[in-house]
């Protein structure tokens, strides 16, 4: 991987393995179990710059490049599927909308705080009848004097409980169709402020809360369990004009943007998850013994793995090369 990984990407990538194996592994299949946040690990986190990673300095940031970004949450998902989802919902569909489509007042009052992993921020999409067909949003914006009015709710969303800013989308023109569609930039308390105050990381008191913002119950996921997916619910939400993200009527136009450059992130996350599964196949079968050989001594069992590190390794390429792009 000479061709994609500088030194500097090496020892980031060292960092964070160590992070893994010290911080993660101990505590993964608990926090999987009872599907606890990992509040410890996400300050743990905030600490190494791990939720800013791709953000200019000027902005809280670690200013490194998008690769670095991307091999962070390859190797958080080595060892747990949602302490990688946390850097990377929080990056790229909290964070980066308000950095690709905010004005200048927006970037300098909403990134720093997510950059610097102060708080979590999260993106509100999709509902109960707009999942893949985003265009279906049917939370409504209604404009009135000094803001806009939201109602409706949002589902699935990562983040919805522990998370205190948060892009969300809502219909502002009905008659427009997908071109009717805004986005905006709304606050929530974290739900578990008792759980921040004895970490002492995760709230902003200073930030713009908005009325009427809530979270559902948390959701009982098959896997990623750790991970905050709730509901994230509007109720009569009056959200400041400059509030908005982006022009009336570009919401569709933006999120679409902000899911794209989200694809490699997913990817990343999907060959961590991979790689993780696979070391952990080869220390078993290298570990244990049957008709008096390790497991590894049988050639069939050196075929399945020889196949799986083939292909882990052509989609490390693909995903690196998508990255460098």
């Amino acid at each position: 991987m000479d061709r994609y990984l500088s030194p500097d990407h090496v020892a980031l990538q060292e960092r964070v393995r160590r992070f893994g194996e010290d911080a993660i592994t101990p505590v993964a299949r608990e926090l999987d179990e009872t599907a606890d946040f990992p509040w410890e690990n996400a300050k743990l986190m905030a600490e190494m710059g791990l939720f800013g990673v791709p953000v200019s300095k000027e902005f809280g940031g670690m200013g490194l490049d998008y690769l670095s970004y991307i091999l962070v949450v390859e190797e958080l998902a080595k060892f747990d599927a949602s302490h990688s989802i946390t850097v990377s919902a929080h990056t790229t569909l909290g964070m980066s909308p308000i950095l690709e489509f905010g004005t200048e007042d927006q970037k300098r009052e909403f990134v720093p705080p997510l950059a610097s992993g102060d708080v979590l921020g999260g993106f509100g999409l999709t509902e109960a009848g707009a999942g893949s067909d985003s265009g279906g949003t049917r939370t409504r914006a209604v404009r009135e004097a000094g803001g806009y009015r939201l109602n409706g709710s949002k589902i699935f969303i990562t983040h919805a409980g522990v998370g205190e800013i948060f892009v969300a989308t809502a219909v502002t023109d009905p008659e427009k169709g997908r071109r009717g569609i805004s986005s905006f930039i709304v606050c929530k308390p974290t739900v578990d402020l008792g759980r921040s105050q004895a970490v002492g990381w995760g709230h902003r008191p200073d930030l713009p809360f908005s009325e009427g913002v809530s979270a559902g119950e948390k959701e009982d996921k098959m896997g990623w369990r750790a991970s905050d997916t709730r509901e994230l619910l509007f109720q009569d939400v009056l959200v400041p004009e400059q509030q908005r993200l982006g022009d009336e009527g570009f919401g569709f136009i933006n999120f679409m943007k902000t899911l794209d450059a989200g694809r490699i992130g997913v990817a990343a996350l999907s060959l961590g998850l991979a790689d993780g599964a696979f070391r952990t196949a080869l220390r078993y079968v290298n570990q244990r013994e049957q008709f008096g050989r390790k497991v590894w001594d049988f050639q069939q069992v050196q075929f399945r793995l020889s196949d799986m590190a083939t292909e882990i390794e052509a989609g490390r390429h693909l995903v690196y090369h998508a990255a460098w792009l």
